[in-house]
């Protein structure tokens, strides 16, 4: 007998002398009867809890494309020959110049890593060559490195293709972006940077999956397959906005990479583009 049923039996037997007493119940009868039935009833079984829906499965990260170079150089050019007549997404392969594999030194300390080809890139095969990449490389010049030092990509090597007669560019889409991540990946664990730089949240999209506007990702130290990586604005967004304190901002971002790679840092350099 549990705890409940012996305070209802204690209950209903003091009401059944008080009620043979004469005394003036506000119960009734009828409630002697029901606490006595209750007295015999079987207790309800517990509530089962309704079972929490299953959260969707996280999708996995692309797997890493194979190379099987026993150096470095050879690994690289095992990539780039992949790549070359890659048409995973017909589309693209259909309205691309070429694919754009990556330039810089395959044993840089910093990686820059951007969305997609433009169509300068597209044309000449290399990433960041229109007037957001000579803006790149003059801040990479700014940093004390020489562009050949560095190694640069984009998430997709392909140009995302165009509506007929419009310019500009598309921003890729998520399923681009999945679909051709394996070559970056491949890429990035290949070269071995000590930092990645991610220009755009584009780019910090492809990479870590993350759509958050840009002013809260820069200034940070983030991570990517164990390596610290910087999310800054794009050389596009300052063609744009040139204003002294967004300048700024961009330079603080490469002022933490300069640290974090161990590249010595002048005072005038760190006076940069403040009132």
């Amino acid at each position: 007998m549990n705890e409940f049923q012996r305070a209802l039996d204690l209950t209903t037997e003091s009401l059944r002398k008080l009620s043979e007493t004469g005394s003036n119940l506000r119960g009734s009868r009828e409630s002697l009867r029901r606490l006595a039935a209750a007295r015999t009833a079987k207790p309800a079984p517990a509530t089962v809890a309704a079972a929490k829906p299953t959260p969707a499965p996280i999708q996995p990260s692309p797997d890493v494309f194979p190379t099987t170079g026993a150096t470095k150089q050879e690994r690289i050019d095992q990539l780039r020959a992949a790549v070359a007549p890659c048409e995973k997404c017909p589309k693209l392969a259909q309205t691309r110049t070429q694919t754009v594999f990556g330039v810089g030194n395959i044993d840089a300390r910093i990686m820059f890593v951007g969305e997609a080809p433009g169509a300068d890139e597209d044309l000449q095969g290399e990433p960041f060559v229109g007037k957001a990449g000579q803006l790149l490389t003059k801040i990479i010049e700014t940093m004390g490195v020489k562009r050949s030092e560095v190694f640069i990509a984009n998430v997709l090597k392909c140009r995302p293709d165009m509506p007929p007669g419009s310019s500009g560019n598309r921003r890729p889409s998520t399923t681009e972006m999945q679909t051709c991540l394996p070559y970056l990946l491949a890429q990035i664990e290949t070269i071995k940077p000590q930092v990645l730089v991610a220009l755009g949240s584009v780019a910090m999209e492809g990479l870590l999956g993350t759509v958050e506007p840009m002013a809260r990702l820069r200034g940070r130290w983030h991570e990517f397959q164990d390596i610290p990586l910087m999310a800054t604005y794009h050389p596009a967004y300052l063609l744009r906005n040139q204003s002294l304190s967004e300048k700024r901002k961009v330079w603080e971002d490469m002022l933490l990479v300069m640290e974090r790679v161990g590249l010595p840092i002048s005072e005038k350099q760190r006076g940069y583009f403040l009132k």
